[in-house]
């Protein structure tokens, strides 16, 4: 067990760093934005909390945002849509989380960097070699891999995403796969994957934090960066190498439409009566009870909705290979228990080590409870 005094030495060491960002602090561009310390420490309460960590632990979280600058990142883009990044850096109020992350020294990156050709690779050798074992490595998107490699070249000297991949891991303090594509493959490793779409942890041999979502929320990429800042090492992960703390529950586990589950009140189609008194959308498709996420408690937008508050169940889409598997995405998954994506093995709130055949019972069991509960409905019960 990790305590106060431990993350305050290692607090100590990243504030020895030197200082990417000499002329601005944290605190600085907060203000500039109409952000009060009184909000940032909500903010690090709030934080805290999401992280699975005591309430004392809250000045320790806002001391690792106040030394975000002090870890590089380097982010590199693969096969993407690059919807993994725009949803940081396109909000037209931003939140204290974006911010966050815009004040990160961000090294390369190429949406947002004006480099281009031989001056953009120069910058990102440079920043390998400048913070070598220092820097946290994001990447988005699948890679083509094997002999399909070629189907993703970047660079002026043509090199593929997997090389690209691999070279920057090497001196890599920390390395995050960015969102379900790099996690997991995402669309591009949709049946008959043509390019040879991988996850991350697939072509390099170091450990990977899978942080999925088609997009994640910028909560669970900036707290993992600030996860890494406060323990220096992995957080506990699941059976898919994603952190606990933002994956360890079913979007079903605290959906607002559960108690409508419970009482057998589903949305029949999309516009009817139960859609206009926000029934649960089970059977027109959600996957929220098959789908480990916390978008139900965090939300988009800062906290302001998410996919089922709008109306659209949920599709699987932090789940391997939910293209393929988790559609049709308005259907019930119920019809095709034995064979789903998860076979049986899927990744469990609880435990590591699932056994045949565990999370297929937990779906008939959610498909005889909705049927019983619609049935007593009916009746009048």
């Amino acid at each position: 067990m990790v305590d106060l005094a431990q993350i305050s030495a290692r607090l100590d060491a990243v504030e020895r760093l030197p200082q990417i960002k000499a002329d601005e602090s944290i605190q600085e561009r907060l203000k500039s934005k109409g952000f009060s310390r009184r909000d940032f420490m909500k903010w690090s309460g709030a934080m805290t909390a999401m992280l699975g960590l005591p309430a004392v632990f809250a000045p320790s979280v806002a001391r690792a945002a106040e030394l975000a600058d002090r870890l590089p990142v380097i982010w590199l883009h693969m096969a993407e849509c690059t919807g993994c990044s725009e949803s940081l850096l396109r909000t037209e109020t931003p939140s204290i989380d974006s911010l966050i992350f815009d004040y990160i020294s961000l090294e390369y990156h190429e949406t947002i960097m004006a480099a281009a050709g031989w001056q953009a690779e120069e910058n990102l050798e440079g920043a390998i070699e400048k913070y070598k074992g220092r820097y946290i490595l994001m990447v988005e998107g699948g890679i083509p891999s094997g002999e399909n490699e070629f189907f993703l070249t970047v660079g002026p000297e043509g090199k593929s995403g997997a090389q690209h991949c691999k070279h920057a891991a090497e001196g890599a303090a920390a390395i995050f796969a960015i969102g379900t594509c790099s996690s997991f493959g995402g669309i591009q490793a949709a049946a008959p994957n043509p390019t040879g779409s991988v996850g991350l942890d697939k072509i390099i041999n170091k450990p990977v934090i899978n942080v999925p979502g088609c997009p994640p929320s910028e909560k669970n990429i900036v707290g993992n960066v600030l996860n890494f800042i406060l323990f220096g090492t992995l957080p506990s992960l699941d059976v898919y190498n994603r952190p606990k703390w933002a994956y360890g529950l079913r979007i079903h586990d605290l959906c607002e439409r559960r108690g409508h589950f419970d009482a057998g009140e589903f949305v029949e189609s999309f516009g009817d009566a139960g859609a206009k008194d926000g029934y649960c959308l089970y059977k027109v498709g959600c996957k929220g009870p098959y789908t480990f996420n916390n978008c139900s408690r965090e939300r988009f937008n800062s906290h302001t909705s998410w996919p089922v508050q709008a109306g659209h169940g949920c599709i699987g889409c932090s789940e391997p290979d939910f293209w393929d598997h988790m559609g049709p995405f308005e259907e019930p998954l119920a019809d095709r228990l034995y064979e789903s994506v998860f076979g049986g093995l899927g990744a469990d709130a609880t435990a590591d080590k699932i056994g045949v055949g565990i999370l297929a019972i937990t779906g008939v069991a959610v498909a005889a409870h909705a049927a019983i509960a619609s049935f007593k409905k009916d009746k009048g019960e």
